[in-house]
């Protein structure tokens, strides 16, 4: 530990408590002072070149893959959740600070006024406002935004500024409106549920939350319970240890006002310890706020079906290569076989010269490659919306995998890697389920797969004082840069995400009779 430090008593015994050692507070300090490398684009994956389009007799097949897995209890569903919905009520929140100004209203507050009747929580609403005698009709008609806001917002109404994601009214229904988290339990009944009836799905909250979150299963669960489905539901919270020491804008520890070191949430890519203790199977892994009503939910859980199938189907195959790597010589025309289906199949590259030694040192080579954790990418054609793109990377075109990599990992300064960057034909939704048993049916331990020299800085603020925070690598993006990674072409009907409130109003998110 170096000098400039300087750290108390006080600190040692917060690091202690968090579970952070010295050692990785120097770590993390260095890689402020020293920054992180961006990442070096080879080039765009596209159909055919790091990109699987299934055709309806693949998916087919491959759904009956799954579906005799799925029996077998394989599958379990991983949803990040944790955080409230802040974000999503930004310019709600804003238009609260703002002085009003001659009737003229905040932005976008006419659409939400007009529009109103049309949300999951509309009903919540208006009890709200009938419980205290008041017509929610005559403030909208009034154009009384102050008080509604305060309703959908405050801690005397719904609450929601608070609330986490998984806990809000996304879709209404003839029969009542669902939170994210009751959509969630319904479409893990459609491709996790096994022979049983037992959904294994698991929820990542916030401690704060955590009481909410128990009641909510509680009043719900039971509704989605008939046709044989048992919901095995578990959670976890976003572990202390994995939080990062924020920093000055010279690199020298971040504290409050009264002295304390202030540590910060790594991002989700901090969730690669909540997944590994999960010593699951095969995982699905999708975000809290991407979700479809009944409705159009077809489409979703015919690839989510698919790619899980594909994963079986891959792994498949890997186990079988891999037992017999293992201990006895392979003739080199098993071998060459085995090197084919590891660069065509699963998108290893294979040095020269590794390939023509053949012998021990191939056998070496693709035992190494092919036993690690595995995982299907949906990919999805890039339509404008944000997301993490599918690229090949690494140093040159003999040493490059794929990988999902975000806008702020790429050095945009580079004409070549910009112009690499704006010609992804697909984007990333979260789409995913990972195979992280071995060949030995043992779970791997996911923590050695990632790169962790990867994540990204950002500058925030502390009560008006700017700083650096540190991301951990994303839990798609770095967590996950050493595993075996497949992408597959999937509708963007599978993709409907829930950024901000208005988001709701989308076609998607409506009910569609």
């Amino acid at each position: 530990m170096t000098d400039a430090l300087r750290l108390t008593e006080a600190d040692r015994q917060l690091m202690s408590e968090k579970g952070i050692t010295e050692a990785e507070v120097q770590r993390q300090i260095s890689i402020f002072r020293n920054g992180i490398p961006p990442a070096k684009l080879q080039k765009s994956c596209i159909i055919g070149d790091g990109i699987v389009r299934l055709d309806d007799a693949d998916i087919d097949r491959l759904t009956d893959v799954h579906q005799q897995a799925a029996e077998d209890g394989r599958f379990m569903k991983f949803v990040p959740a944790s955080g409230a919905a802040t974000r999503m009520f930004k310019l709600l929140l804003a238009a609260l600070e703002q002085p009003e100004t001659n009737g003229q209203l905040p932005e976008k507050i006419d659409t939400l006024l007009a529009e109103l009747p049309r949300f999951a929580f509309y009903p919540d609403l208006k009890k709200h406002f009938e419980s205290s005698g008041q017509s929610l009709d005559a403030l909208i008609a009034d154009k009384q935004y102050r008080p509604i806001l305060q309703a959908i917002l405050g801690t005397d109404g719904l609450d929601y500024a608070r609330l986490p994601k998984a806990m809000l009214k996304f879709h209404r229904y003839p029969t009542g409106s669902r939170t994210a988290l009751e959509e969630h339990l319904m479409e893990a009944t459609a491709y996790v549920r096994q022979a049983s009836g037992d959904a294994t799905i698991h929820f990542t909250i916030s401690p704060e939350h955590e009481a909410g979150f128990l009641s909510l299963i509680q009043a719900t669960r039971q509704q989605y319970e008939a046709d044989n489905t048992q919901f095995k539901i578990s959670h976890s919270f976003q572990k202390p240890q994995t939080d990062t020491i924020a920093v000055n804008m010279d690199n020298t520890p971040f504290r409050d006002r009264s002295g304390k070191l202030i540590f910060r949430p790594a991002g989700h890519g901090a969730l690669l310890d909540n997944l590994n203790d999960l010593q699951g199977d095969i995982i699905f892994v999708k975000n809290i706020d991407n979700l479809v009503p009944d409705e159009l939910r077809e489409t979703t859980i015919r690839y989510k079906k698919a790619i899980g199938g594909y994963l079986i189907e891959l792994q498949s195959a890997c186990f079988q290569y891999l037992s017999e790597l293992e201990n006895n010589s392979v003739a080199a025309t098993r071998l060459s076989e085995i090197a084919d289906f590891a660069e065509q199949k699963l998108n290893v590259r294979i040095p020269a010269n590794t390939r023509n030694a053949g012998g021990d040192t191939l056998q070496a080579f693709l035992f190494q490659q092919l036993n690690r954790p595995i995982r299907i990418c949906g990919m999805v054609k890039n339509e404008g919306e944000p997301g993490g793109g599918p690229f090949w990377v690494g140093d040159d075109p003999e040493n490059m995998s794929l990988q999902i990599v975000e806008t702020s990992q790429i050095d945009t300064a580079d004409p070549a890697q910009k112009a690499i960057l704006t010609s992804a034909t697909h984007f990333n939704p979260v789409d995913l389920v990972c195979g992280v048993r071995d060949f030995r049916g043992n779970c791997f331990d996911l923590l050695k797969f990632r790169d962790p020299d990867s994540g990204f800085i950002s500058h925030k603020s502390y009560n008006g004082k700017d700083l650096k925070a540190l991301e951990l690598p994303g839990l798609w993006n770095g967590a996950m840069a050493n595993w075996i990674t497949i992408f597959v072409e999937v509708p963007i009907i599978t993709f409907n995400p829930v950024k901000t409130v208005f988001d709701l109003l989308r076609k998607e998110h409506q009910p569609q009779t």
